[in-house]
């Protein structure tokens, strides 16, 4: 049986706003014949230049990794209504560039935030990167497949094959509903393929185009690092495990971390439909059309800059 973890213990948490935010019926499924309660989600870019996204409920929410400007982040929360007191935290993937760049500038300006990593992640973040030695006082330690609460969501750190410092996935469990991500990984192991498969909502990376990277500029070492089981997803790839997976709770797939050279939306968009349309699946578009409401699964790319709309997720 897994352990759960639960940080009442820390110091310095200055969560005023929740009402007994560690509360394990603050995870609770909702209660029946209650309608339920809306789960936010948001993605300010995705690929090689800056990945992060905000989840979020009515009681506050997490940002998972910051390689995007903090200025565009705020903006891009205010537009929405939320303010960064409304953030009680950061997950970290890993430690590379394109997920960190901005961390500590995020923490330095919302001294409220707490830092949500493994030790492994810090130590690589502070190795690689010239970041300030005090981003250890926001640091709360991560241990994978240990469950861990923050507001009034349950979370559980995976692994993932990837060539950063002790890269994670995060199943993201919110009063029943899970919101994975699962992004920067060579292959889908046993236990990211657990996690994966028992998500409402999925963010999962489809990189690159196999055609287009073998054909491309890139040299060949380069090649082979993309393409290793510790480098990252291809559409044919993300396209099986994605068809292999589906089912009647998973709701919405959104594709992630696409390369700028090595791939398209539009292809990536179309290997994945065609597999689950080959599953006999009526694919969306994920822009809540009424031909929207008629399909089994919603599909959409993240763009590699700039903000997605606002989702409302209510089942």
């Amino acid at each position: 049986m897994s352990r759960k973890i639960v940080f009442d213990d820390q110091p310095g948490l200055p969560f005023e706003e929740w009402e007994n935010p560690y509360s394990d019926s603050n995870t609770d499924a909702e209660s029946p014949g209650q309608p339920p309660e809306p789960l936010y989600f948001c993605s300010f870019g995705s690929g090689s230049s800056g990945n992060s996204c905000y989840i979020g409920s009515a009681a506050g929410g997490i940002i998972v990794d910051v390689g995007v400007r903090v200025e565009e982040i705020e903006a891009g929360l205010a537009s929405n209504g939320v303010n960064m007191r409304h953030v009680k935290a950061i997950l970290l993937t890993h430690d590379h560039s394109d997920h960190v760049k901005y961390v500590y500038s995020m923490l330095r300006n919302n001294k409220h935030i707490k830092l949500f990593c493994s030790n492994r992640v810090l130590n690589g973040l502070l190795r690689k990167h010239s970041i300030s030695r005090r981003i250890k006082e926001y640091h709360v330690p991560v241990f994978k497949e240990i469950p861990f609460k923050i507001l009034d969501f349950e979370i559980t750190a995976f692994d993932v094959p990837h060539d950063g410092t002790d890269n994670m996935g995060f199943s993201i469990d919110f009063r029943g509903r899970r919101f994975v991500v699962a992004t920067d990984l060579g292959e889908v192991t046993d236990r990211a393929h657990y996690y994966m498969s028992r998500a409402s909502y999925l963010m999962l990376e489809a990189n690159y185009d196999y055609k287009m990277l073998r054909m491309g500029r890139y040299p060949e070492y380069l090649k082979a690092r993309i393409m290793s089981g510790h480098g990252h997803l291809d559409n044919c790839q993300t396209a099986a495990i994605l068809a292999e997976i589906v089912n009647p709770a998973m709701s919405h797939v959104f594709l992630c971390h696409l390369s700028q050279d090595n791939n398209t939306p539009q292809i990536a968009l179309r290997v994945v439909r065609e597999s689950l349309e080959a599953r006999g699946l009526k694919v969306g578009n994920a822009a809540d059309t009424f031909e929207d409401l008629k399909a089994d699964v919603q599909l959409a790319v993240l763009p590699r800059f700039g903000m997605t709309r606002w989702f409302v997720f209510r089942d």
